[in-house]
């Protein structure tokens, strides 16, 4: 696929300028240096290559990145003044990124200037083609072998990114359901707490998390929670506990006295973080 690249000439857009490359992903497809890439936001190219590679498998080869390290292609970047041989010979990767992979990047980089500067390159780079083919001056069965070769390269162009976009989705709620790991038999109060806090901040409403996690349970174990706390109340000022700790106990504590209980409660908060999609 790499034979397939084109490096242009130097191409300015506003106060960007970078060199025009098409190909790699798609003929006439736009591609960006991840060096270059760096130069425009600002950042250390080696800031960008290590957002990629604790990314990596957020990226799909061949559409949205493509290394030309051990490319031919390396020879004409050296050529265009792009990279120097030491610099080619330093660098682990030499990333080129599709838009769709430049706009994964930004999303990592979580940086609204860079944004910004994104728009302004889709409206005036990824965006532009080279000049469209008269099918006018096509004779009616090359025009009509065109239409169906066009149609099925677009199903597809679709098909492709339908499956990339499908994996992307099952790798995203992987992620999150191998970082979101509560254990019930140790500090999982104080896990559920910073997840459900951590959905609260998202909605910006705090009692709605723990409020739906409590019907939640009342709905999967068939229990009433606030039963549950009252009858707790009555046994612990029965044993004596001084009132005003009476007053504090709360479903956490009618948890942490019953594992079968617990075990659905920290299974829901589970499910309510991956819907949610909070990461802790």
């Amino acid at each position: 696929m790499n034979s397939l690249i084109k490096v242009n000439g130097i191409k300015k857009i506003e106060n960007m300028q970078f060199h025009d490359i098409e190909g790699g992903f798609g003929e006439g497809k736009k591609a960006m240096l991840a060096k270059e890439i760096a130069q425009i936001h600002g950042k250390d190219i080696g800031r960008i290559n290590e957002a990629i590679n604790n990314n990596r498998k957020r990226f799909n080869n061949g559409i949205d990145v493509i290394d030309l390290k051990e490319s031919p292609l390396v020879i004409d970047l050296i050529d265009k003044g792009i990279y120097t041989q030491n610099g080619v010979n330093r660098s682990s990767h030499i990333y080129l990124l599709s838009e769709r992979g430049y706009s994964k990047l930004l999303k990592i980089l979580e940086d609204d200037v860079a944004w910004e500067q994104y728009e302004k390159l889709v409206d005036g780079y990824f965006t532009l083609r080279g000049q469209a083919l008269d099918t006018a001056q096509l004779s009616p069965e090359l025009q009509m072998f065109k239409q169906i070769f066009d149609s099925v390269a677009k199903q597809q162009l679709e098909q492709q990114q339908i499956k990339a976009e499908i994996q992307e989705t099952k790798e995203e709620i992987q992620g999150i359901r191998d970082i979101i790991e509560i254990n019930p038999t140790a500090a999982w109060r104080k896990e559920v707490n910073r997840v459900l806090n951590a959905i609260g901040k998202k909605i910006n409403n705090y009692n709605l998390p723990k409020q739906e996690s409590y019907n939640a349970l009342k709905d999967r174990a068939k229990c009433r929670p606030n039963v549950l706390i009252e009858n707790l109340k009555k046994r612990a000022a029965n044993n004596g506990m001084a009132p005003s700790k009476v007053a504090q106990l709360n479903m956490l504590d009618v948890l942490e006295n019953d594992p079968r209980l617990r075990e659905i409660y920290v299974a829901i908060v589970k499910d309510m973080a991956i819907k949610n999609e909070v990461r802790i």
